[in-house]
């Protein structure tokens, strides 16, 4: 059984966050305003579905998944596009592949040194953040 992602985490370090925006096609303003926020990632398990919560002062967006079944998701909020994900375990790391409008688009979450790591990639981008536990 993999680690457990669960628990309330605030981000630390956000490496690359703009260059993911810019592949997403968010507008120069709302990159600006998201750049100077501190994300807090909320996630739940109930039963076999997960709960990921990212919230800011600016906004929030929130989603729910099975491990390995597709599901439908609209990341309102975000870049507000309708696509086919699908989250596996690889290992340690929940990996999600977001098939639609961008290429090479996903994420990966895992467990190192005591910390929430989060790897985003869109198109040729890829951003890297860090989170530390909240207690």
């Amino acid at each position: 059984m993999p680690v457990s992602l669960c628990g309330t985490w605030d981000m630390v370090s956000n490496v690359n966050f703009e260059g993911i925006m810019i592949a997403l096609e968010i507008g120069l303003y709302t990159r600006k305003i998201a750049l100077k926020l501190k994300h807090r990632k909320v996630i739940e398990q109930v039963g076999d579905q997960f709960v990921v919560k990212t919230i800011s002062t600016f906004r929030n967006y929130t989603f729910s998944f099975r491990v390995n079944e597709e599901f439908h998701e609209f990341t309102k909020g975000m870049d507000d596009r309708h696509c086919k994900s699908l989250v596996t375990w690889e290992g340690n790391k929940l990996v999600c592949i977001q098939k639609g409008e961008k290429k090479n688009r996903g994420w990966r979450h895992w467990i190192e040194d005591d910390k929430l790591h989060l790897e985003l990639h869109c198109e040729d981008q890829v951003c890297k953040q860090v989170f530390k536990r909240v207690i």
